[in-house]
């Protein structure tokens, strides 16, 4: 009989000690030291790029939305279709931790924080596209029932009012569910860092953790609520803006699959952003032993099945159509793949259905350039998708003499990229500030791996 080896307790919690470190180290060196040329020169670029944005806007709010391509037929542009398109990549950061939490999929630790960064300032870009689209912004506050002395109150059937409070409660949510699961790497840069700012800046964060039993059951506790309660917070939200088109009666917008069509679209887009940024920050801080390839892979085999999801989708619009035999339905199916913005639609479907299908081959889907390049695609079919929602339907509608097509001019681009650089600047801005992958998660996983 093998007598029981008294130094095997120790040895194992110096092994769980030395783990520990590691961890906390990969993790938290890249905050604790000064950040390399090309940070800043990404920071300047982004930063000019966000200059650009405020010039955009204060142009608007100067001349008005004519400066756009919108006219009396083409009522909506640039400005909703990126709305819709920032507030999926918003709705997907949150599904994405959520729903791996609930699942209890370990390999979320690795995403998960940014991924809710990314929610964060998505939702906070798309806010603003309504309230420049508005016309008249200083109104918005109008949308919120408070007393007044007009008795004016907000039109709860208008789509846009349900726009309105789905953010702002999303937004709320995100902002609470990121921080509670950040306040144990707050304290552990409260301890860690050098300088007094630091320990006074991160400890006020920290609200005083300490890393005791209570305070670990007490925020798993939390966690796992929270997560509970934003998976369906997310499908509602998105839905609400897939109701912002299926409660008209235009052709094309009378969709029942619209709700559940713009969730997944909303998770496809947001997984492929994930990729790019994942990848950004691997590269950037040496995190490669942390956001590892399998991760890549289990994220392409996802992407690969939103987009079977979204080409069935496709279909069903193409297929409703027809049976509906309703004349105009068919003629805006018509006008999709051979009117004024075939090349756009035919984009679209390659972008969305054809090129993920090379995620079937492992191979492609364990290389990162080729991962890159279809999530790049992705993000640029997704937001194809919500231009095209917009045009084809207006531009095609029921009266033959309301027919007209929508023209960019250099402030649709504007609006169009130059809120990617304001995401850019506040993203180097997170990363620089606090831990972009969750130590404690991470810890957790090398334990049960060291002890498998």
């Amino acid at each position: 009989m093998l007598e029981p080896d008294p130094a095997a307790p120790s040895r194992w919690i110096a092994a769980r000690r030395a783990s520990d470190v590691q961890v906390t180290q990969a993790i938290t060196a890249p905050l604790l030291t000064s950040p390399g040329r090309i940070w800043w020169l990404s920071l300047l670029v982004s930063g000019i790029i966000s200059l650009w944005f405020i010039v955009a806007v204060v142009w608007l709010f100067d001349q008005g939305i004519g400066i756009w391509g919108v006219n009396s037929t083409i009522v909506w542009g640039v400005a909703i279709a990126n709305y819709v398109w920032w507030i999926g990549i918003g709705n997907a950061g949150t599904l994405i931790s959520a729903m791996l939490l609930l699942t209890r999929q370990k390999w979320r630790g690795s995403i998960n924080r940014f991924a809710e960064a990314m929610t964060l300032f998505a939702v906070a870009i798309a806010g603003l596209m309504p309230i420049m689209h508005l016309g008249r912004p200083i109104y918005a506050y109008w949308l919120a029932p408070y007393p007044n002395t007009m008795a004016l109150w907000p039109q709860w059937r208008s789509a846009l009012v349900w726009d309105f409070w789905a953010i702002v409660s999303y937004l709320l949510f995100s902002i609470l569910f990121w921080y509670v699961s950040l306040i144990p790497d707050l304290a552990t840069m409260r301890d860690r860092t050098r300088s007094h700012a630091g320990q006074r800046f991160y400890g006020a964060l920290a609200l005083g953790w300490r890393g005791s039993t209570r305070h670990w059951s007490r925020l798993q506790t939390l966690h796992s609520t929270m997560a509970a309660l934003g998976v369906p917070l997310v499908c509602s939200v998105h839905s609400i803006v897939g109701l912002d088109f299926a409660a008209s009666l235009m052709p094309g917008w009378q969709e029942a699959i619209f709700p559940p069509y713009f969730v997944v679209g909303a998770m496809y887009s947001g997984f492929a952003m994930v990729v790019v940024l994942a990848l950004g920050i691997r590269w950037g801080f040496g995190l490669q032993a942390i956001i590892t390839r399998r991760h890549f892979e289990v994220i392409g085999r996802i992407l690969l099945m939103a987009s079977i999801v979204m080409g069935y989708s496709y279909a069903t619009e193409w297929f409703m159509a027809w049976y509906g035999g309703e004349h105009r339905e068919r003629g805006l199916v018509a006008f999709e793949f051979t009117g004024t913005y075939a090349p756009m639609y035919w984009a679209l479907l390659a972008c969305n259905v054809a090129i993920p299908q090379l995620l079937w081959l492992p191979r492609l889907r364990r290389s990162l350039p080729v991962l890159f390049a279809i999530a790049i695609a992705i993000n640029v079919g997704m937001w194809l998708e919500r231009i095209l929602i917009v045009w084809n339907t207006l531009s095609h509608g029921y009266m033959p003499s309301l027919w007209r097509s929508f023209h960019f001019t250099f402030w649709d681009w504007s609006f169009l990229i130059a809120p990617l650089g304001l995401f850019a600047l506040l993203f180097l801005v997170f990363v620089r500030l606090v831990p972009a992958v969750s130590m404690f998660d991470m810890r957790e996983l090398a334990h049960e791996e060291g002890a498998a």
